[in-house]
């Protein structure tokens, strides 16, 4: 289809978005996990720091993806500097998911069954999932190590 599809060219959906309204989606995603877990008010408390960190990512994430599209750093005169921008955007990803990581171990170490059985249907819901859009690459493992194997492979499709 000319023109991509739904959007700029080789860019789906995404390219008809605006930084604001891909902000807007980050929120929106952000209470919809956040409702359907019900928090206890103890685990209110130990909220904060993971909304912050999945706010850090999704922030990263759009930051990058702004940069792809406005085509810096992703030229390929010069293939070693782009190995290298590349590189420098993985280091900065993964850091970002560790510290989610780190903000989510405390929390997720409260939530009973019902809430982790909430918790993978709210990250898996939509067509490719909540944290595949904000992560990226490496989703498919760390959804394995937070719910074991996964028979049902939508979610990376």
């Amino acid at each position: 289809m000319p023109g991509g599809m739904m959007g700029s060219p080789g860019r789906g959906m995404l390219g008809r978005f605006s930084p604001e309204d891909m902000s807007a989606f980050v929120d929106a995603h952000i209470a919809a996990l956040k409702a359907g877990l019900k928090l206890t008010t103890e685990q209110e408390k130990l909220w904060p720091p993971v909304e912050d960190a999945m706010r850090n990512l999704a922030n990263l994430h759009l930051t990058h993806m702004q940069t792809m599209r406005q085509g810096r750093g992703m030229t390929a005169d010069d293939p070693v500097a782009l190995l290298r921008s590349m590189a420098d955007r993985m280091a900065q990803g993964a850091d970002a998911m560790r510290e989610l990581a780190d903000a989510a171990a405390p929390l997720y170490t409260t939530l009973d069954d019902a809430q982790k059985r909430r918790l993978q249907a709210l990250l898996r819901a939509g067509p490719r999932g909540m944290m595949s859009r904000m992560m990226g690459p490496g989703r498919r493992a760390l959804m394995r190590g937070w719910f074991g194997d996964d028979d049902d492979d939508d979610d990376d499709r």
